[in-house]
């Protein structure tokens, strides 16, 4: 990631923290549509996921500075996330629903810039997360 593509993260996401219960609520409903197979790994108040949806994007946007000090943070919701039964593909759906959702809540401030930024930002913490719920997966296994 550039020094531009944080920048662009970090100011558009400003933008959605003022309406992040809305842009949550447009996630959910985004990802329900586009993978109806991950419904079922929700399970709970969703207005609470929401939250906890904007809290996690809050911490990871403020520390893309600094990306070293976010992996070990990363890697542990990815081994959580395995308990739920979250699988490497679903980050993918994931992935375009948090983007649909910032095209939605930003409108046209939501650059074909600032689009690829989080599309950057978005593959490089999916693909840590991947990696160590692999390795986790993998080590289960191992120990079974």
């Amino acid at each position: 990631m550039t020094p531009t593509d944080i920048d662009l993260v970090q100011s558009s996401f400003a933008k959605v923290v003022l309406i992040k219960e809305a842009a949550a609520e447009l996630f959910y409903g985004r990802l329900f549509e586009i993978a109806p197979e991950v419904k079922p790994l929700f399970k709970g108040d969703m207005k609470e996921q929401g939250r906890k949806l904007m809290m996690t994007l809050g911490v990871v946007v403020n520390g893309l500075k600094d990306l070293p000090s976010i992996v070990p943070a990363a890697e542990a919701l990815a081994v959580k996330h395995n308990d739920y039964g979250v699988k490497p593909e679903h980050y993918q759906v994931v992935g375009d629903a948090l983007l649909w959702t910032l095209e939605q809540g930003l409108g046209p401030d939501f650059t074909p810039q600032t689009k690829s930024a989080w599309a950057t930002a978005y593959g490089t913490l999916s693909g840590v997360m991947i990696a160590a719920s692999t390795r986790s997966a993998k080590d289960m296994e191992q120990t079974a």
